[in-house]
């Protein structure tokens, strides 16, 4: 059974940066995609980024430059750093591998 487990969410002032960590178990971590997903009220949750097996990253326009994923093989974690953060990225915010979801960890910004 996988588990994903987020962290590191909370409130942040525009312009700060938050670190969200993700720790996956059940899983063999290193062989597979890990995505970021965020949903803000009242819309559809939308991709943020993702990272392969291999280190390969990908992100949605509205965070490049701004957002970096990684991961740590050894950890069986992936982490989303956040920096210039801005209130239109106030959401819930979801690791996912395959069909598998955590719990999310909410992330506002706001003065």
């Amino acid at each position: 059974q996988v588990q994903l487990v987020e962290s590191g969410g909370g409130l942040v002032q525009p312009g700060g940066s938050l670190r969200l960590s993700c720790a996956a178990s059940g899983t063999i971590f290193s062989a597979n995609l890990m995505t970021w997903y965020r949903q803000a009220p009242g819309k559809q949750r939308e991709l943020v980024a993702y990272i392969s097996s291999g280190g390969r990253t990908n992100y949605a326009d509205s965070v490049k430059g701004r957002f970096t994923i990684s991961r740590d093989n050894a950890k069986n974690t992936v982490y989303l750093q956040m920096n210039s953060l801005k209130p239109e990225d106030t959401a819930v915010y979801y690791c996912s591998v395959g069909s598998n979801w955590g719990q999310g960890t909410q992330v506002t910004v706001s003065s």
